[in-house]
């Protein structure tokens, strides 16, 4: 817990933790750093292509390029076609879902061939709304200032074999790359 200085919080006034305090520091620089380095924060076209690119190399049904703003944002996306029978995502959820927050605070990369396999990652709201079963996400991590702006991932509603997971984290941890470069490069959006 922070111990605030003496008059620093008003009676009736909370506390905040230490690591709640951490936290918001950390999203107050992210979306700063966002903000200076003029990054999309809606539909990039560009992140799209990503997105789908991610999708198709994987054979995954989702792809997302992921931006840790008020909200996870997708600047990239990737749906299945509107006709198959698969839920079409939206471009924004709460930062309390899926699996992209562990990826942004642990700052590595995290294989889930198969989400029931480990009880941390099994129930989530993204399991049940979607009925995801394998995700693979990197983190998109700032090198100048080590700040975490978000993540590439791609998610699907089949289990994929623990045999393959290394070639495609390999894929999603490339594609991380290869965003990672055309964001901060200054030439990388189409705004």
């Amino acid at each position: 817990m922070i111990v605030p200085w003496p008059g620093a919080v008003a009676p009736g006034q909370d506390t905040v933790s230490e690591a709640h305090a951490k936290q918001w520091a950390e999203q107050q620089a992210r979306e700063q750093l966002i903000q200076r380095l003029g990054l999309p924060t809606e539909a990039d076209a560009l992140m799209d292509a990503f997105a789908h690119h991610l999708a198709e190399t994987t054979g995954m049904l989702y792809a997302f390029v992921n931006l840790f703003l008020g909200e996870q944002t997708f600047v990239g996306l990737h749906n299945p076609h509107a006709d198959s029978g698969h839920l079409i995502l939206g471009r924004t959820m709460s930062r309390e879902h899926g699996w992209c927050p562990a990826v942004v605070k642990r700052q590595r990369a995290l294989p889930l061939p198969d989400v029931h396999a480990s009880p941390r990652f099994s129930g989530n709201h993204v399991v049940d709304a979607v009925g995801i079963r394998a995700y693979f996400g990197s983190p998109l991590i700032h090198a100048e200032t080590g700040i975490t702006l978000g993540t590439v991932c791609t998610i699907d509603p089949e289990a994929r074999p623990r045999t393959d997971a290394r070639r495609l984290l390999n894929i999603v941890k490339a594609s991380g790359t290869d965003v990672l470069n055309a964001l901060t490069s200054g030439t990388g959006t189409s705004r």
